[in-house]
């Protein structure tokens, strides 16, 4: 055993410490002053081989020598107030070599204020693949040591070196295998991925996809298969990458296997529902045709930017809707569908896509449902869970996709190609009745009022490109005019479009550096063109610059924006730098309102005569160079905002119901007695008009977009 110079022998140590426990026990016996106790007994519990391997009388595992870890501490009762706890450790590693003689190393740790955690990092020479034994034992300055840690009733630990790695795993996979033999499945579909190893102490495959952060999956019992799932996102050739780990930690050199993921199925149902005005029943793309019943009506504008080339209206009556007078998903299978809609009010619960249940409900629906308070959301049922999302405005397109995942159990409601709202444990539900459009069954019918396009129905995962594909508007160019000087004072648009003509006191502005490099007396430089070689300028007073008709329809999403510069940074009356409207009023207008010190966009929800105007207001101050200010509004989330130098000044929600029949007008706007004022005085350049909601990130890059 181990003793240290200058310290009692263990067994001294061990029959002091009992006596001292004896008599403190014993009433009326107080233990002798100075009495020294042995320090506490290392818990099996705080033993570690490698910091996460705990003690174990069944050997752990091992790459390498490893690192021994014991919690000491001294005992408390032999101290005076003023001492302080002091331990160390003291370690012993046994084993019986290849003749049969019994080998052992030790070590001693130093003694540091207790508790505390002590470690040995073995030597290297213990011998790989032989059951080595080990046990510790504390120690205190005095030399007083405490009972070994597997003394009863403690255990020993044991460990094995393990120096050899296993063979690599094996990849099968009836979906996706790794052959030449094409394309296989696609996307949207799961694939069963079983990985094995010939080596028999495999306990875990690390394995990752085209790079991504590792999973990991373990064997049901050592050197045995194990099986993950996965689903691909698009078509494609995808890589899987695998490593196998052996109890040991050991791991395998890795294992790629590659796979060609052909594009995901067609819906097993697709009514585009572009039939001609007059039809009677919706063509279908897949599935069979949907009869269509006297309160639906074909040929209504599609949802812009979207390839679709009609819509339907559905009236909201008993006899607005459209049935293909069978089901079209297994919805006790994994299953999507989606449609484009644009409701013509949100007061009522309404549905676009449901299918029946044997008991004459329905065992989804797929619409929106009105709010207390606030704006209505969309919504997707399917049994007794409901999601909810989004903001659903009257008169705004959303498209809207419904998927119900059998391989975690989940419901996912996405709105404009977003996930808005998620359940898992959701229970599957039977619908062996007739898929609807515009209706759901039941008391109260929800039938849908508005316009609807494009259902599809899936029997698989959609997956989330493939829903932001299809509930993708991107934003269109229509009209783009670069200022440049011209002699008949007219811009014409970059594509050909409508020009801006310029009126009253509106003309170019041009810098002249040359009249300051032949001026002796020039001390400043002109200030240059807000873009290129000039830009507007216009007076204050009657100048201005305007289309021949309308260029943005304001009842759908849009954004407009140009860059302006102020011809004083302090002005004193309100100047509108962009308008939209008819003869009497502004769809929108922006401007700045210097008794406020805030941009303002200022929107009418219809022409109605009295249409009461809304002022959004945002702080903000006009620049001593550019500012560039950009509208836009989101029929889909019915919100509209303003960004003034590529920040969000202003929004709020709002509903527009009206196309406004004016032209759109640089540096003017309507007065509240319905008159031409609030002219801008300064330079105007770069405006840009698209058909579509921009991104907050687009926004900075307005001027450069295509």
């Amino acid at each position: 055993m181990i003793t240290h110079s200058g310290r009692r022998a263990r067994t001294t140590a061990v029959v002091t410490g009992l006596v001292g426990v004896l008599l403190a026990a014993t009433p009326g016996v107080a233990m002798a002053a100075g009495e020294n106790l042995p320090p506490l007994r290392p818990s099996i519990d705080a033993l570690t081989v490698d910091r996460t391997k705990a003690c174990s009388d069944e050997p752990v595992h091992v790459s390498q020598a490893p690192e021994l870890r014991a919690t000491v501490e001294d005992t408390t009762e032999d101290n005076e107030e003023w001492e302080t706890n002091r331990a160390g450790a003291e370690f012993e590693a046994w084993w019986t070599d290849t003749d049969g003689a019994q080998q052992r190393r030790t070590y001693a740790s130093s003694i540091l204020h207790s508790p505390i955690t002590q470690l040995w990092r073995t030597p290297s020479d213990l011998p790989a693949d032989t059951v080595v034994s080990w046990h510790v034992r504390a120690v205190d300055d005095e030399g007083a040591t405490s009972a070994w840690s597997d003394e009863t009733p403690g255990t020993p630990c044991r460990f094995i070196i393990d120096t050899v790695s296993p063979e690599p795993a094996t990849v099968v996979s009836a979906q996706y295998p790794d052959d030449d033999s094409g394309w296989h499945d696609g996307a949207g579909v799961y694939g069963s991925f079983t990985f094995d190893s010939p080596s028999e102490d495999v306990v875990e495959y690390v394995y990752s996809v085209l790079g991504s952060a590792p999973g990991r999956v373990r064997p049901e019992e050592p050197g045995g298969p194990a099986t993950i799932r996965w689903m691909p996102e698009d078509s494609g050739v995808y890589y899987l990458q695998v490593r196998a780990v052996d109890r040991a930690g050991r791991s395998s050199s890795q294992v790629t296997h590659y796979m060609r993921v052909a594009a995901g199925r067609a819906p097993v149902a697709h009514w585009p529902l572009g039939d001609p005005a007059g039809s009677h029943k919706a063509a279908a793309e897949s599935g069979p045709a949907a009869r269509a019943e006297d309160g639906v009506l074909f040929g209504a504008p599609a949802p812009a930017r979207t390839g679709l080339t009609s819509a339907v209206t559905l009236d909201g009556r008993g006899n607005s809707y459209l049935t293909p007078d069978a089901p079209a998903a297994d919805t006790e299978k994994t299953f999507a569908l989606s449609a484009w809609v644009r409701p013509a009010a949100t007061d009522a619960p309404m549905t676009v896509a449901s299918q029946d249940a044997a008991d004459g409900a329905s065992a989804f629906t797929l619409g929106l449902r009105p709010a207390a308070d606030g704006p209505a959301t969309w919504a997707f049922r399917y049994g007794t869970t409901t999601l909810t999302g989004g903001s659903a405005s009257a008169g705004g397109w959303a498209h809207l996709t419904g998927l119900y995942d059998t391989e975690d159990s989940t419901l996912h409601l996405y709105v404009n190609g977003k996930k808005v709202a998620s359940e898992t444990g959701v229970a599957p539900v039977a619908a062996p009745g007739a898929f609807q459009i515009g209706r759901a069954r039941g008391d109260s019918g929800e039938r849908w009022k508005g316009e609807a396009a494009d259902v599809r129905v899936w029997d698989r995962v959609v997956s989330r490109k493939e829903v932001e594909r299809l509930g993708s508007r991107p934003a269109d160019l229509v009209a783009a005019w670069d200022i440049e000087r011209s002699d008949d004072g007219v811009v014409p648009d970059r594509d050909g479009g409508q020009p801006l003509t310029l009126h009253g006191g509106a003309g170019f502005y041009t810098p002249d550096y040359d009249a300051c490099f032949e001026d002796p007396e020039c001390t400043e430089f002109p200030a240059s063109a807000l873009d290129g070689n000039d830009h507007l300028d216009l007076d204050g007073t009657d100048g201005y610059a305007a289309t021949s008709g309308p260029v943005v329809d304001t009842a759908d999403s849009f954004s407009v924006g140009l860059r302006v510069r102020f011809a004083d940074t302090t002005p004193h009356r309100p100047m509108t730098v962009l308008s939209q409207g008819d003869a009497d009023s502004d769809a929108f207008k922006v401007r700045y309102d210097p008794a406020g010190s805030e941009w303002q966009l200022i929107v009418t929800p219809s022409s109605e005569q009295g249409a009461e105007e809304t002022v959004i207001a945002g702080a903000g101050a006009p620049t001593d160079h550019t500012d560039e200010a950009v509208v836009v509004y989101d029929d889909s989330e019915g919100h509209i905002t303003l960004y003034v130098n590529g920040e969000a000044v202003a929004t709020a929600e709002f509903n527009a119901s009206w196309s406004a029949t004016g032209p759109l007008q640089i540096g003017r706007g309507h007065t509240v007695d319905g008159g031409w004022g609030e002219y801008f005085h300064g330079g105007a350049d770069t405006v840009r008009v698209f058909g579509g909601a921009l991104s907050a990130s687009q926004v900075n890059s307005f001027a450069y977009l295509n």
